[in-house]
């Protein structure tokens, strides 16, 4: 008897009871849903901890910046214009659009990667705001890009380049670049959800950086080009916003070329952002 009603006792303890259980439940408070800015912040802390544990993906922000630089300057500065130091003034914001527009389509290899693994599959059961992801990669490649132009200024200064526009001007021309360059992100995000492997979104990728990159004013004027490919460089994304650049950093205020990139970030991003989460909300 004795033992009978101490097993008892011991069963009373040890379960929980229906009516227990629902009071906790229903007595404690959820926490709070996340802001979208939050949760943006929260990916792109995300993005950036992948380059921690995996440096190697710094390279491209890096080694290939000064490449460029010091490749294009001391190959056609002399042939184009007498000397690299006066080549370097024309070139430098022009190759630090082209660097940094090259290297965004590393966001969509990172978002087909991460697809790849079933990752996004997690991230779509969490209550938080449906872009957040998205967001958060290019917040984290924003980074990438800063330390990109940062590197690329820094090797052209010690090789002669004087902006004129000062600091105001050198933040000005980084902030239209950058907004750019966040806006055409989206394209790659869209080819990252849409093919099937990380090396479809690069050869489609280079298929779209390359003629865009090169057919611009980035390396020289316009109008040593036929007309016919004139018509095509002067209305190129790419052109504006290296003219943009070139001419803030020089201490002017090229309203139009401002206005031309701007236009060109805002259609990008409306665009190519609408077709992107479309894509995520139907993956």
């Amino acid at each position: 008897m004795t033992t009978d009603a101490t097993a008892t006792h011991d069963i009373d303890l040890t379960t929980p009871r229906q009516e227990d259980l629902a009071a906790l439940l229903v007595n404690k408070e959820r926490p709070p849903r996340p802001s979208a800015l939050s949760a943006s912040l929260t990916f792109g802390l995300r993005a950036m901890l992948k380059i921690k544990h995996v440096p190697e993906q710094l390279f491209d922000v890096t080694a290939f910046p000064v490449m460029m630089v010091l490749m294009y300057a001391y190959l056609f500065g002399g042939a184009l214009a007498g000397s690299v130091s006066a080549y370097i003034q024309f070139l430098l914001p022009g190759i630090l659009v082209m660097s940094v527009v090259m290297i965004t389509m590393y966001t969509g290899v990172a978002v087909n990667t991460d697809i790849e693994k079933g990752v996004f599959d997690r991230f779509r059961t969490l209550p938080i705001w449906r872009p957040a992801p998205m967001v958060g990669y290019l917040l984290g490649d924003l980074v990438r890009y800063v330390i990109a132009s940062l590197v690329m200024l820094a090797v052209g200064m010690a090789i002669g380049y004087r902006p004129h526009g000062g600091p105001l001007g050198i933040l000005a021309g980084l902030a239209v670049l950058l907004v750019f360059a966040f806006s055409f992100s989206w394209l790659w995000t869209m080819f990252g959800l849409l093919l099937r492997s990380e090396k479809s979104v690069m050869g489609v990728s280079m298929m779209v950086i390359f003629p865009l990159t090169f057919l611009s004013n980035v390396f020289v004027d316009p109008r040593t080009m036929p007309g016919w490919l004139q018509a095509f460089v002067n209305n190129s994304p790419v052109s504006h916003v290296a003219s943009a650049v070139r001419e803030l950093m020089e201490g002017d205020w090229p309203a139009a070329h401002i206005g031309w990139s701007l236009g060109w970030s805002a259609g990008l991003l409306v665009v190519f952002g609408a077709v992107t989460m479309r894509l995520y909300n139907r993956k």
